[in-house]
């Protein structure tokens, strides 16, 4: 199977655009479940897990907004494969390390999926691009109603649904909206909004969930309590939290722009530069890099129209990408990656207009996330 071409195109995902997509990338709400009479999967034998995959995958695959999507077991998919789904953000990591008794399944827009036994027997999320919390909320609840009709869960009148861990006990919901913020990170503030964030009962992660770095200066926001809310108001928390932060990077680019405008054009023309000159580059770099990019078409320096096209890159120079351009075979050592990678940047990048500071009328963007026009 090629599971490339069973996926959106890299084009098409490039150009999706969302409320407020300058700084929140996208949002999730995902919610756990389990079957009540089946051992959990992180203590199931392998016979429990195929009982709860066999019976749970044709159920999930009869729900109306997940029919005729993608379904495949997990033991099916390369590790290449594995590793695209997670750059995508449609699986986590730690499901694409099952095997026998796990799958997932995909509707064909990609913004519904669920895996079946990953820590949970389920995990159901919805996606969208931007800030659109209440909008992913009200598409996954009504896979779970439409679920819960079909199939009896494992539920508590005290506490809940039952989870796994205990930190998803009650609602099972993990709400969470993926952020793009350069500025508070130049303007060294991002550490006190993590620590603010944190008194509230959120938790701020990497570019891939929990115990992964902040690459791209990307933050993963979300809830910690499940328990002892309703899901309507945990959506909402969180919603308010991530304007708040968007108030605060906003601001924090105007800052920039006003006292140190100089100092950010250097930033992100050593970006363009780099990325359009290296002969060698890891991901990580380029990440960070393209970042820079991100920023400067915000603030006016390099045309805007250039977003879909650093969108693009921002995927396919990841790993799994990257390897799908050139081999569909044979796993690719790292070194040989940051060649190939740096290739495709010089090309793709070459027709980008370099950035200029002459373009930036007046310093930062207005109260919308537009940048300035000249």
């Amino acid at each position: 199977m090629k599971l490339l071409e069973q996926l959106a195109p890299v084009s098409e995902v490039s150009h999706r655009s969302g409320p407020r997509d300058r700084v929140v990338l996208s949002s999730r709400v995902r919610l756990a479940r389990n079957l009540p009479h089946i051992p959990f999967p992180g203590h199931a034998k392998r016979g429990d897990r195929v009982k709860a995959y066999e019976q749970l995958m044709p159920i999930i695959q009869g729900l109306a907004p997940l029919s005729g999507g993608l379904a495949e077991p997990m033991e099916k998919l390369s590790a290449l494969d594995k590793q695209l789904l997670v750059e995508r953000h449609l699986v986590s990591r730690e499901h694409a390390a099952k095997g026998v008794g796990s799958g997932f399944v995909l509707n064909r827009e990609e913004s519904l999926c669920v895996m079946v036994n990953e820590e949970d027997h389920l995990r159901m999320q919805a996606l969208r691009v931007g800030l659109q919390l209440g909008e992913a909320w009200t598409a996954i609840d009504a896979i779970d109603t439409a679920l819960q009709q079909k199939v009896e869960l494992a539920y508590s009148r005290s506490y809940g649904f039952l989870t796994a861990c205990p930190t998803n006990l009650g609602t099972g919901i993990r709400v969470s909206a993926m952020l793009h913020l350069p500025g508070l990170v130049l303007a060294e503030q991002v550490g006190q909004i993590i620590q603010a964030v944190g008194k509230l009962g959120l938790a701020v992660r990497g570019l891939y969930g929990e115990g992964t770095e902040a690459l791209g200066n990307l933050f993963q926001v979300s809830n910690q309590m499940t328990l002892g809310e309703s899901e309507p108001e945990i959506v909402e928390k969180l919603n308010k939290v991530i304007l708040q932060i968007i108030e605060h990077e906003d601001n924090a680019r105007k800052s920039l722009l006003a006292k140190k405008p100089r100092w950010v054009f250097n930033h992100v023309g050593r970006a363009y530069g780099i990325l359009c000159n290296a002969h060698t580059i890891s991901s990580k770099e380029t990440l960070n890099l393209l970042s820079l990019l991100w920023l400067g078409m915000d603030a006016g320096l390099i045309p805007a129209d250039a977003r879909p096209l650093v969108n693009e890159l921002f995927l396919v120079t990841q790993p799994a990408h990257l390897q799908c351009l050139f081999s569909q075979q044979e796993k690719m050592a790292s070194e040989e990656r940051d060649v190939l990678r740096s290739d495709v940047l010089r090309d793709r990048l070459a027709g980008l207009a370099r950035p200029d500071h002459r373009r930036v009328a007046s310093p930062g963007l207005d109260d919308s996330g537009t940048p300035p026009t000249s």
